[in-house]
């Protein structure tokens, strides 16, 4: 069951990065948990220029070591994330945060195999 508050969106109790592991570290009320690599969000940022401008989703190669310089909150409903390539157009509420940890094995496979598709690295 995806916990929600009165808009029916996930919400968190904490939320922590580690800059040595390069991950976002996100609990939920419903006392689920999800450690989330700076990769992984920016590959999947829910930003216009990730997921097309209604089209099709971009593949974004050559994150594998990227970071996050900031996290700044928007609102109650979400943060915008500052990644160290720059990127910083995402809003990522605390619903998709939610998607991106319960999800993470199919869409990290997806991810993966798209980089293969198209002949590219996780590398710079």
């Amino acid at each position: 069951m995806v916990p929600s508050n009165a808009e029916g969106s996930t919400w968190p109790t904490d939320l922590s990065y580690d800059p040595e592991r390069k991950s976002l570290a996100i609990a939920f009320e419903s006392g689920e948990t999800f450690a989330l690599r700076a990769e992984y969000l920016r590959v999947e940022s829910p930003s216009a220029e990730v997921q097309g401008h209604g089209g099709e989703k971009v593949i974004i190669g050559g994150r594998r070591h990227v970071g996050i310089l900031e996290i700044e909150p928007v609102g109650n409903y979400a943060v915008r994330i500052v990644f160290d390539d720059l990127h910083d157009t995402g809003i990522y509420s605390w619903r998709t945060l939610y998607e991106l940890g319960s999800e993470y094995e199919e869409r990290w496979a997806l991810y993966l195999e798209a980089l293969a598709q198209k002949a590219m690295s996780r590398d710079p």
